[in-house]
């Protein structure tokens, strides 16, 4: 398998704002003569060295500083007041985004724009190197096919110092990864790179290397910058040094020019949604009854509890796991065991709050455990958790062809693998542990209807095999804790080498999912191992290990944010999986504490890590922004725009008092429908940019990875009903549309749009005169509060725009239309004389307003004029049985009678009220709620229908119906996206199934009994 990689957006976002920064400097390419050293040489040898030239002198600190302002601007960063350094620029990337995929993408456009060709990475440690250079190693051939182009990539080694020669002499883009002990370390290969040696000619590296003007790049400059690399950074005579981390210092933050944080990679889907399975001890008596209450069982018959305690042999005790109903009585099913003597009866069931209550009054919640509960007792907890979500999780991703791996960090070797004293090796406690329980968990595993395929992979993999430990290898072959602990140094790490190879070095290997090639799905490696790497499909992991203050849970997480990839190695992304981005990438934390405590942990990280984001939104927000609309034309947000804005978001509901972003704001922006009035509408993707730029702890939810207890179950029974079969059968056609509107009739509406709507203001000059009377403080001055404005004059300049500008007036509205420059000049002369008179007054505005409305007219006449053709190929009835749909009892879900599934899982009270009166309706037979990878392509994005029904013929008119709910139909004000979506599934529905059924827009269920009776 070989990964893809994908061109992504904000990548090209954070590589652009790079270069931008030293935008004046022109291409250049720059050759010096290397030093020779001493030593034997021929008349063949070439001494030319290439080198990266420096900044040009009209490029001026002065200049780059504002280039530097703007980008931060645009980025929505705060502006730094001065250059940090000749020059030192800050990106932040959140871990799993891609961040040296990105710097990788950086080098390429330096080079492309300025000629730049030398570049070092420095990285913190083995770990991140291997990783580095494996990123190197993977993306080659996908930034040739780009720019075409390689780069010539290698990890620094003090004796293969014939590298760095060809590092100088070759004129293509040259990297050199180097770990920060490399120029640091003390000891038997201590700073070989600054000594003179004999085998590189009497030279010394570092030398060699400085006359390149190499571009430093640093990866996790928190773990690198001491003091002391710091000053010897300073001899490789950078031209530039950038630094790339999640989690920058504060105080080592120099003229960040893109962010892409924690908050923003969460939002935008670009990293997995996180879950956290709690572990919560609620008795410490060594005399009370062991139990753990592994989680309860809904179906539509009596809930039943998986529980494990324990059980007395003929060998001992030992702990067993049953699945159990009310009435169950542990003393009975212990062997009478006397710490179960005392009222463990278990009187109730609870699937609302997912509790067990005893005839003793003791009540347990899903992940509490209450007896004489030691470490092991935890451990194996742990173990035993990790495993069922892993199976969970590889049972749903199973037919999408995606692997599933889980993480287990432990901090000694000898609890996963041990040796006797003629070097056998064993399991450690904690491989035992894992076998047993897999063992036992696989062995009782009921499966389901259509997991045949599952079933023999899972046959086809030993529990002894599914299992591998990541340690180093002594010369005996034996796993050993390694011997380089953080923050001590070494010159070559090669003892951690081995640590790493099949995870860092065979990536594609793991993701492998033929069980012959690659049965390892789970991994135990050091805790080392929180840092430079990760794997796409990791979405458990589980620390084996007592938490310390110095280990943070944003680096236990980080280990498995990236968004998985299949067997294809597509990365399952928004742009594969749409909505369902969050439902596949799941990342489960299987924490040794409470949920609310792992919960409340890691979003105080979060909510550190962007600290300096705004919390509130005030007018000052906005006041000095400059807003880009959607045509291009720019405004700078003064006080009064500031309040109109303030005012829009308050009339439509969007903030509450304490100024945070309300659940309608998200919903409207979730759906595409925000809305301003049409002074602002213009603006509005830059102004939801900024909102964005605002922290709201609400955005950082960590699910509770036992709340949803309901896992949908499709009724084999309602799927074979003759009903939904012919339902299915009428609407499983897929679509293709076509556009082919009037030239003439868009013509004629253009002119007419344009003669109602286009307004051109002319340009107008403000004069305002002021004083100071009195200064009262230091900060009124630096505010520039100090001057009283008393005197404000406008002019209107009514002259024609100087004739010594020339504008291209049907070029500009050709290019930002798509027409033929003969239909833009039809247009503009069928619009009223004093209409295009405007155009003399403020060209520029009239030209985007102008494009602004023909854009307008023409998306509408695309969706009147639309077309629907069958396509041959269906969707398969497997998109229900693929489907694993997940909520709450009595939260959003509920049972249901006539849905395809034993419950439903809803988003609003009113899609409740909806399910309700269905299920109740004698006329209905059956129903579905559509998953979201059923859907209709339109030209403004892809549309997913709510409610696919069917009734009893002779009931209804209209047997066969889709149905959108809306909250309201009051006024039927439909967004313009939802507007044309609705509009687009008429046209589908109706091409593939002959009108036999209706699609429609309802707000209850009166409302669709009135339109299949009608």
């Amino acid at each position: 398998m070989k990964l893809q990689f994908k061109h992504q957006q904000f990548q090209k976002d954070a590589a652009l704002a790079v270069v931008g920064v030293f935008r004046g400097q022109p291409y250049l390419t720059s050759t010096y003569m290397i030093d020779n050293g001493e030593g034997r040489q021929t008349l063949l040898d070439d001494f030319t060295g290439w080198r990266n030239e420096p900044i040009i002198p009209e490029l001026t600190d002065s200049k780059i500083l504002e280039n530097i302002n703007e980008i931060q601007k645009e980025n929505n960063i705060k502006v730094s007041e001065k250059l940090e350094g000749r020059f030192n620029l800050t990106v932040e990337m959140e871990t799993g985004v891609g961040k040296t995929y990105t710097y990788i993408k950086t080098m390429y456009e330096l080079n492309k724009k300025y000629g730049w060709s030398k570049f070092i990475v420095v990285v913190p440690s083995v770990a991140i190197r291997e990783g580095v250079h494996k990123s190197f190693e993977i993306t080659q051939e996908h930034f040739a096919e780009e720019y075409g182009k390689k780069i010539r990539y290698f990890v620094y080694n003090s004796s293969r110092l014939n590298q760095i020669e060809q590092f100088a002499s070759d004129n293509s883009i040259n990297v050199m990864i180097i770990n920060s002990q490399a120029f640091n370390a003390t000891g038997k290969n201590a700073r070989r790179i600054y000594m003179k040696l004999d085998e590189f000619r009497s030279r010394r590296p570092i030398d060699v290397i400085a006359k390149t003007n190499p571009i430093v790049i640093i990866d996790e400059p928190q773990s690198v910058e001491g003091k002391k690399t710091k000053e010897n950074l300073e001899q490789f005579n950078a031209l530039m040094t950038l630094r790339y981390s999640a989690t920058h210092k504060k105080d080592s933050i120099y003229n960040m020019v893109y962010r892409l944080d924690a908050l923003e990679a969460y939002n935008k889907k670009l990293v997995k949604r996180i879950s956290v399975k709690g572990i919560t001890e609620t008795g410490s008596s060594s005399t009370e009854g062991y139990v753990y209450l592994e989680g309860i069982n809904l179906s539509k018959a009596a809930p039943t509890a998986t529980i494990q305690f324990d059980y007395k042999t003929s060998k001992g005790i030992k702990k067993i796991t049953r699945i159990v109903n009310e009435g169950f009585n542990l003393y009975d099913n212990s062997g009478e065991l006397e710490e179960y003597k005392n009222g463990f009866t278990i009187t109730r069931i609870d699937g609302r709050d997912n509790s067990i209550e005893f005839i003793n009054g003791k009540k347990i919640f899903a992940g509490d455990v209450i007896g004489n509960v030691n470490e092991d007792v935890l451990r194996r907890i742990q173990i035993r958790e990790t495993i069922l979500s892993h199976i969970e999780r590889e049972r749903e991703l199973f037919n999408k062809g995606i692997k599933v791996l889980s993480l287990f960090f432990i901090d000694e070797v000898a609890k996963y693998k041990c040796y006797d004293e003629a070097g056998s090796e064993y399991n450690g406690i904690y491989a035992q542990m894992f076998e047993e329980e897999y063992n036992d968990i696989v062995s009782n595993l009921k499966i389901k209807f259509g997991e045949t395929e599952y079933q023999n992979y899972l046959n086809e993999i030993d529990k002894s095999s599914t299992h591998a430990g990541y340690f180093s290898i002594d010369k005996k072959g034996k796993l050993v804790d390694s011997k380089i602990k953080r923050n001590e140094t070494s010159a070559s790490g090669e003892n951690d080498i081995d640590t790493y190879d099949l995870i860092m070095k065979n990536k594609e290997l793991l993701l492998n999912r033929d069980p012959k090639k690659s049965p390892v799905r789970f991994i135990f490696s050091h805790s080392a191992l929180r840092e430079g790497w990760d794997n796409p499909n990791v979405f458990q992991i589980c620390t084996l290990k007592q938490s310390t203050s110095d280990v943070r849970k944003r680096q236990e997480v980080g280990r498995g944010l990236r968004l998985c990839v299949n067997d294809r190695g597509d990365r399952m992304d928004t742009n594969a999986l749409g909505n369902e981005v969050h439902n596949v990438n799941v990342l489960t934390i299987i924490a040794s504490e409470s949920y609310d405590s792992f919960a409340k942990g890691l979003q105080s990280e979060f909510a550190e890590a962007v600290a300096d984001r705004p919390v509130k939104i005030t007018e000052d927000l906005f006041i000095g922004r400059v807003l880009k609309g959607i045509n291009g034309e720019e405004i700078k947000v003064d006080n009064d725009l500031a309040d109109a804005i303030q005012f829009e978001l308050i009339s439509n509901k969007y903030i509450d008092k304490k100024h945070t972003l309300t659940d309608k704001y998200y919903e409207d922006k979730k759906n595409g429908t925000i809305e301003f009035d049409d002074e602002l509408m213009p603006y509005v993707n830059e102004i939801v940019s900024i909102l964005d730029s605002v922290y709201d702890n609400k955005l950082f939810t960590i699910e509770d990875a036992r709340q949803n207890n309901i896992e949908l179950k499709l009724d084999e029974n309602k799927l074979a009903m003759k009903e939904f079969k012919e339902l299915w059968k009428k609407i499983n056609s897929k679509s293709i549309y076509v556009v082919d509107f009037d030239t003439e009739e868009l013509i004629e509406k253009a002119v007419n749009a344009l003669d109602q709507n286009l307004a051109v203001t002319k340009l107008q000059f403000k004069v305002e005169s002021g004083v100071m009377n009195k200064i009262k403080s230091k900060e009124e001055l630096l505010a520039g509060k100090s001057f009283v404005k008393e005197e404000v004059n406008n002019y209107t300049d009514h002259s024609i725009v100087g004739s010594n500008v020339k504008y291209d007036l049907i070029g500009k509205i050709v290019e930002g239309t798509d027409l033929t420059r003969k239909a833009v000049v039809r247009i503009l002369q069928g619009i009223k004389p004093y209409v295009f008179e405007q155009f003399k007054f403020n060209p520029e505005e009239f030209i985007l307003k102008a494009i602004s409305i023909i854009n307008s007219e023409k998306a509408t006449a695309v969706i009147e004029h639309i077309t629907y053709n069958v396509m041959e190929e269906k969707y398969d009835v497997n998109i229900f049985t693929d489907a694993t749909i997940k909520g709450k009892l009595d939260v959003n879900a509920m049972k249901a009678k006539k849905h395809l599934y034993d419950h439903i899982v809803y988003d609003s009270t009113n899609e409740k009220r909806f399910a309700s009166d269905l299920d109740i309706n004698n006329s209905v037979a059956v129903y579905v709620k559509l998953p979201n990878s059923f859907y209709i392509s339109t030209p403004v994005g892809k549309y997913n229908p709510d409610w696919a029904i069917a009734f009893h013929e002779g009931s209804v008119k209209h047997v066969y119906f889709i149905a959108e709910t809306k909250g309201s139909m009051d006024s039927l004000e439909l967004r313009t996206i939802e507007q044309s979506k609705i509009h687009c599934a008429k046209k589908h529905f109706k091409a593939i199934s002959n009108n036999e059924v209706v699609y429609d827009v309802v707000d209850n269920y009166e409302s669709l009994l009135n339109l299949i009776t009608r």
